[in-house]
C-alpha cells in the first residue's frame, strides 16, 4: 500500500516540487491550503487532479488538526511559512503566528492524531543570525537578526522539545537557501534573474514592481539593497530531495542541508548578467531603503552530516541554477509581450 504524506504549503516553490517528487514515488499527496490561494494560479496548479486537497488556515489549530486526523498520513511536511525575512520587520506578529505558533498547533494535532506519523519541520539557515563561526552546522548556536528567524528559532526548539517530551517523530531540516524558477518575483535571486532577462530582451521599464511600488527595473537598472551581502545559494529541487530523505530515516533527527560554497550578491548580478552579454556594473545599483535593518552574517552550511548519513549531495551548480532562472524569466517576459 503507497504511503499517504500530507503537505501544508503545498502551493509554494517547495511544497510544489515536494508533491511532485512524492508523487513520483507512489505516494498519494494530501494538499493543506487556504481555500483562496488553490482557486487562484501557483505552483501545484497542474497538480489539481492527483492529489487531495484539505482547506484550512495553518494558524488555526482546529484546521490543522481536522487535516491530520481527516488525511492520516504517514509523513507530515510543514512547509507552510511567511518566507520574506525582509517583509518580518513590518509583520512581526503574523510571522510569529505562521512561522511559531502554527508549527505547535501542528505537533499538538500531530500528538492527539497521528502519534507514529514521521514529521519534517523546514528549520532556516536564517537562524544562525549573526553567528561569527565559519560555517554552520547541526550544533552551531542560534543567534536570530530578524522576526522570521526568531521565530522559526522557536518552532525549531519546540520541534525539539515535542520530540523528547512526547516521543513524536519530528525532523527538523536546517535548509539554507535555496532557489529556482519557482522563486516568486519579490526574492532576490528571482529579481537580479528578472533584471538579467530584462537587460538581454531590451526592456527598460520593467511591467512587474517591487516592494516599494517601483518597476523592478526602471530606465533600464535594477535596485538591490545591500551587494556584499554572501550566502549559501542552492537549487530548491535538490533540497526538497533531502526533505524526502530526511523524513525517511528512522530516528528522527535534525539535519543541516546547503551546499558549503559561497557566493556574494555582487558574484550573483555578474553571473545572471553574464549569460544574457551584458555588465551588471550597468544596470543594477544599490537602493539604501532596500537594505535591512541586520543583515546576518556569513551563513554557509556545513553539510557533512547530511552527505555522511543521507548520502545527499546537490547536482546543480549555483551558475547553472542562475542561468535557468535567467532563461525562465525570459521565456515569461517574452510570453507576456507576445500577449500584449
Amino acid at each position: 500500500m503507497s504511503r499517504r504524506a500530507l503537505i501544508t504549503g503545498i502551493t509554494g516553490q517547495d511544497g510544489s516540487y515536494l508533491a511532485e517528487l512524492l508523487l513520483e514515488k507512489g505516494y498519494q499527496v494530501v494538499g493543506f491550503a487556504r481555500q483562496e490561494s488553490w482557486y487562484r494560479p501557483h505552483f501545484a496548479s497542474s497538480l489539481a487532479d492527483r492529489v487531495d486537497i484539505v482547506f484550512g488556515d495553518i494558524t488555526e489549530g482546529v484546521d490543522i488538526a481536522r487535516a491530520v486526523r481527516d488525511a492520516q498520513p504517514d509523513e507530515i511536511y510543514n512547509l507552510a511559512s511567511q518566507s520574506r525575512p525582509g517583509d518580518s520587520w513590518s509583520r512581526p506578529t503574523d510571522t510569529l503566528l505562521v512561522n511559531g505558533l502554527a508549527a505547535v498547533r501542528l505537533f499538538e494535532a500531530v500528538r492527539h492524531n497521528r502519534p507514529d506519523a514521521r514529521v519534517y519541520q523546514a528549520s532556516s539557515s536564517e537562524m544562525f543570525g549573526s553567528t561569527r563561526l565559519e560555517r554552520q552546522d547541526e550544533g552551531t548556536a542560534f543567534s536570530p537578526v530578524s522576526p522570521y528567524a526568531a521565530a522559526k528559532v522557536y518552532a525549531h526548539h519546540m520541534a525539539g522539545i515535542y520530540r523528547q517530551s512526547y516521543g513524536l517523530r519530528i525532523s527538523a531540516g536546517i535548509l539554507f537557501n535555496h532557489e529556482s524558477e519557482r522563486r516568486p518575483l519579490h526574492f532576490l535571486t528571482q529579481k537580479v534573474a528578472y533584471g538579467a532577462a530584462c537587460a538581454g530582451l531590451g526592456i527598460v521599464d520593467a511591467p512587474d514592481r517591487n516592494e516599494m511600488g517601483r518597476p523592478i527595473v526602471e530606465g533600464g537598472r535594477l535596485a538591490l539593497g545591500n551587494l556584499d551581502v554572501a550566502r549559501d545559494w542552492g537549487y530548491a529541487p535538490d533540497f526538497v530531495r533531502a526533505m524526502w530523505m530526511i523524513c525517511g530515516q528512522d530516528d528522527a533527527q535534525d539535519f543541516v542541508i546547503g551546499t558549503g560554497g559561497l557566493h556574494t550578491l555582487r558574484q550573483l548580478c555578474e553571473i545572471a548578467y553574464r549569460s544574457v552579454g551584458r555588465d551588471w556594473q550597468e544596470c543594477v545599483y544599490s537602493d539604501p531603503a532596500l537594505v535591512r535593518p541586520l543583515e546576518p552574517g556569513t551563513i554557509r552550511a556545513d553539510p557533512a552530516k547530511a552527505r555522511d548519513r543521507l548520502g545527499w549531495y546537490p547536482s546543480v551548480s549555483f551558475e547553472d541554477m542562475i542561468g535557468r532562472m535567467v532563461a525562465a524569466q525570459a521565456k515569461r517576459l517574452q510570453t507576456a509581450f507576445l500577449e500584449r
